[in-house]
């Protein structure tokens, strides 16, 4: 093992070519891909909340997994956990009688209280309560990047295989449903896709920071762009800023000055520090974009007054010539 001095002198480069750094890098970029593919919909169905529930119900399932089986046992458990939650909060939103909002909300403080004692009964619980909650970016092995590309690349294909009865759902449900489509099926089959991107992403962000890895990428590329076909690159754009920029300054401040940094909650923490800046590009260049609809107006108000002008002198002179 290299010495803290000759690390502190690594550059970019020959920091992410050590084994744990660039594990770690392509570990954010396969969960920015995917994340950019699923957080589409569930932005453009507002399904924000309903995505944070599903990762707080992932909780318990971690925490039973790894009691059973250690770290091999976090997957599968958070993936039951994910599945049921997710199958969970789509039944009682349509069938149970009761707002979606309040459906989560039970279900997100019960799982996640079970979670809590659950974990608590076991020893040494406070460190591992920690690595559940906040991740463990740096330390993702090779068997568990091989996981989370297949759990991601999965929730990627339940997306690409009904886009277009999610697209009909998320902007005309009525219209979707008289189409012949079916509505319940497309929201199921999202909100598995959700759960598997969460316990994609649960493993090496934790609990409390994947959720921002589904809602903060596209809601900032929704503030840079009206285009289409853009959301989706930005979407994934942006988490590879804060993962490759996260990283760096994670390595630094824990070598140079021996701090101990989440680099997860860097990541998180850029990724933010991204959507705020493109929030106030959005708002400085609104004044810019109201000018073109500005003179287009004023363009069609003119014509409409010079044609109405004309109008009224051609009424004039058929009036003069019938005196």
């Amino acid at each position: 093992m290299l010495p803290v001095p000759a690390l502190a002198d690594f550059g970019p480069a020959e920091v992410f070519a050590l084994p744990f750094m660039w594990r770690a890098l392509l570990t954010v970029a396969v969960l920015a891909v995917a994340a950019g593919v699923v957080g589409l919909f569930v932005s453009f169905r507002e399904l924000e909340f309903v995505s944070d529930g599903l990762v707080h119900a992932v909780f318990p399932g971690l925490v039973v997994g790894a009691a059973l089986g250690g770290a091999a046992g976090l997957l599968p458990g958070a993936a039951i956990a994910a599945t049921l939650a997710a199958v969970l909060f789509t039944v009682i939103e349509r069938r149970g009688g009761i707002g979606a909002d309040a459906a989560i909300a039970v279900v997100l403080t019960g799982l996640f209280s079970l979670g809590v004692v659950l974990v608590s009964r076991q020893e040494g619980y406070v460190s591992q309560l920690q690595e559940l909650l906040f991740g463990r970016l740096l330390t993702v092995s090779e068997a568990e990047l091989w996981q989370i590309a297949v759990v991601a690349t999965a929730a990627v294909l339940i997306v690409l295989a009904t886009r277009r009865a999610q697209l009909y759902r998320a902007f005309d449900a009525a219209g979707a449903e008289a189409a012949g489509l079916r509505p319940f099926t497309a929201d199921l089959l999202l909100g598995i896709a959700v759960a598997l991107l969460v316990v994609a992403g649960v493993q090496a962000l934790g609990v409390l920071m994947v959720i921002a890895l589904l809602t903060v990428p596209m809601a900032a590329a929704r503030l840079l762009t009206r285009g289409f076909a853009l959301l989706i690159p930005l979407a994934i754009l942006l988490p590879l800023i804060a993962g490759v920029v996260g990283l760096w300054l994670a390595f630094e401040w824990s070598v140079g000055s021996g701090a101990t940094v989440s680099p997860g909650a860097v990541v998180v923490l850029l990724l933010v520090a991204l959507y705020a800046v493109a929030a106030i590009v959005r708002l400085l260049a609104r004044p810019f974009a109201r000018r073109p609809f500005a003179r287009h107006r004023a363009a069609a108000t003119g014509g409409a007054e010079q044609g109405a002008d004309a109008d009224a002198g051609a009424f004039d002179r058929g009036a003069e010539g019938c005196s």
